[in-house]
């Protein structure tokens, strides 16, 4: 009799902790998209140059787009110049340097899923949380990244002309907050989290079509889509943006 029992007992820990997975999957895939607000990320943007005012439910960023680490884009009188030390024994300098730029973002504070999916362009479709832009996967007319990443600098950012941006993970980033941590939002207004999530390395093959997914994070217990970045192609972004862009100027 004592066996019998055991076992029920047994028998329904394991249904109640199945039921209680299952509810909680259940719950992020159904999780109304009016629900995300990601205003109190707007606390982690930091940077030279980089601004922010809110205006009803859309955050207004503006840039000057300057890097808060070193580089050999610097100018070689400025306190950041620094020669490059990287990884990449195949790197060569571009021709393009650090300047100031003016690039402003509209861009939703409760982003939702677009009915129709927007492709990103070239030139600057989001913004890192120092202010510095993000470029999509491509490098000029829609090629692939394969010769541009050999003038990535140390921190795998470079200047096209004088807009410096990140096509790749931005390890400078990536080593002051951590691999899983927030990293800044796409022009639709999703964040963008660091390659690393709950402990494990996130590949292509844990994202969808557009490069994300709807999760947890450390911002958001309750789950939000977000994109993340990866060490192979499209490094951030995939077929588009998930949700509707908003405004860029420059």
């Amino acid at each position: 009799m004592k066996k019998i029992t055991y076992f029920f007992v047994l028998l329904t820990l394991v249904f109640s902790c199945s039921n209680d997975e299952s509810d909680r999957s259940d719950e992020l895939e159904t999780l109304n998209p009016t629900a995300y607000n990601t205003q109190p990320l707007l606390t982690k943007f930091s940077g030279t140059g980089l601004s922010y005012e809110i205006n009803g439910n859309s955050v207004i960023f503006t840039t000057q787009d300057l890097p808060d680490h070193t580089s050999p884009y610097w100018d070689t009188a400025n306190a950041l110049y620094e020669e490059y030390n990287g990884t990449n024994p195949d790197w060569n300098q571009n021709p393009g340097s650090i300047g100031a730029q003016n690039i402003v973002f509209t861009i939703s504070l409760k982003p939702s899923e677009a009915v129709n999916k927007e492709t990103t362009s070239l030139g600057p479709i989001g913004i890192a949380r120092n202010g510095v832009v993000f470029f999509n996967q491509y490098a000029a007319g829609n090629n692939p990244l394969t010769g541009e990443i050999n003038s990535f600098d140390q921190w795998l950012g470079h200047p096209a002309m004088t807009t410096y941006h990140y096509h790749v993970e931005p390890t400078w980033l990536t080593q002051e907050f951590g691999e899983d941590a927030f990293l800044g939002l796409l022009s639709d207004g999703f964040p963008i989290y660091g390659p690393m999530e709950n402990g494990e390395t996130v590949t292509n093959a844990d994202l969808d079509a557009y490069h994300g997914h709807t999760g947890v994070t450390e911002d958001f217990p309750d789950g939000i889509y977000h994109y993340h970045i990866t060490n192979e192609d499209p490094y951030l972004n995939g077929n588009g943006y998930f949700g509707t862009p908003g405004n860029i100027s420059r």
